[in-house]
């Protein structure tokens, strides 16, 4: 393990934010289980409140502990086919294991398994979900690239794990709460509804 994961785990275990590449962008994040870190990082990225964020996971199962359920339509169509990479997907949560400002005040959860080694390390050793929106301040261009990334935010987060990422579009977001399913925002994956 690089010395760069091993710090972005000990900040993120502190209750810091770490910026860090995913197969789509850079995101900003901290942990889903800490409400001090969520609250920094809404005031961070001046994100309205009432705006969910979608946060990473490395695994099903972990993700099973936040969500009501996943339905085996969204596993057989969506998890199985696209996960990990690029497809975000929104379904009901529990509200009381999700802090309010992650769900934007709703009561569903975006969910992402990326395709990013560095990423899924980080959330694999910290053992829990990572938020994930993009590392910009809200409203702000996405950083595709390291270059991309404003020196301003960087100048506020804990840490930043310096890397690349694969894509050159954001995730698809697809919302499985409705019947039927959404595309809230088409991305780097073509989904066909």
């Amino acid at each position: 393990m690089n010395n760069q994961i091993e710090e972005a785990i000990r900040i993120l275990n502190q209750g810091g934010i770490v910026i860090f590449p995913t197969d789509t962008a850079f995101g900003i994040g901290c942990r889903i289980d800490d409400e001090n870190a969520v609250r920094k990082l809404f005031s961070i990225r001046k994100r309205p409140e009432n705006q969910a964020v979608p946060v990473l996971f490395n695994n099903i199962e972990t993700i099973k502990n936040y969500l009501i359920d996943i339905p085996s339509e969204v596993e057989d169509k969506l998890i199985k086919k696209y996960w990990p990479g690029a497809l975000t997907i929104i379904l009901p949560c529990k509200t009381d294991k999700v802090p309010k400002l992650v769900r934007g005040g709703g009561r569903n959860l975006g969910i992402r398994i990326p395709n990013h080694k560095i990423i899924l390390e980080i959330i694999s050793k910290t053992g829990t979900g990572i938020l994930g929106p993009s590392a910009n301040f809200h409203g702000e261009k996405t950083p595709y690239r390291f270059e991309d990334l404003d020196p301003k935010l960087i100048a506020v987060v804990d840490y930043v794990v310096k890397g690349e990422c694969k894509g050159e579009k954001a995730s698809t977001v697809i919302d499985c709460s409705v019947f039927p399913w959404t595309i809230v925002r088409q991305g780097a994956i073509e989904v066909n509804l």
